[in-house]
């Protein structure tokens, strides 16, 4: 096993490549599920479970359509994704770069564990996430539901 230590003696480049390899990984899991979704259709029956919350409730939660929504976005269909799940669609860009953020961070050897989000981002995100499934379950709001 290498300890922090024996990457550090080798230098400041294995110490950051060893820093990247976390923020590297998740990009290439989120990319290959990205891809995934792109070529099988969540449109066609099937191939994805049902959402366990529409299955027990027959209601939407904020997350359904997004599996479509990303399907849509790569194939080039940015107006259909934000009709299935303006939601998801919204947040993509704000995954990316807080992604960068995080591999930014791990490049420049700064720690980047939970102390780089301000508390009223991550309470304003969940209020919205609750007022939007609030309202794509309310004849109002039917518009955005999936």
């Amino acid at each position: 096993m290498v300890t922090d230590r024996a990457v550090e003696a080798r230098g400041p480049r294995a110490s950051r490549t060893r820093a990247v390899l976390a923020p590297l990984a998740v990009a290439l899991a989120a990319g290959a599920a990205t891809a995934f979704v792109g070529l099988v259709d969540p449109n066609e029956p099937g191939h994805y479970p049902t959402c366990p919350f529409l299955a027990l409730t027959g209601l939407y939660c904020p997350g359904c359509g997004g599996l479509r929504a990303v399907h849509a976005l790569v194939h080039g269909d940015p107006v259909t994704a934000l009709g299935l799940n303006p939601f998801v669609v919204v947040l993509i860009p704000v995954a990316v770069l807080l992604w960068g953020r995080w591999a930014l961070r791990s490049w420049q050897g700064r720690r980047f564990a939970g102390k780089g989000m301000h508390p009223a981002y991550v309470w304003t995100f969940l209020g919205l996430m609750i007022v939007f499934w609030i309202v794509r379950n309310v004849p109002f709001g039917e518009f955005l539901a999936p």
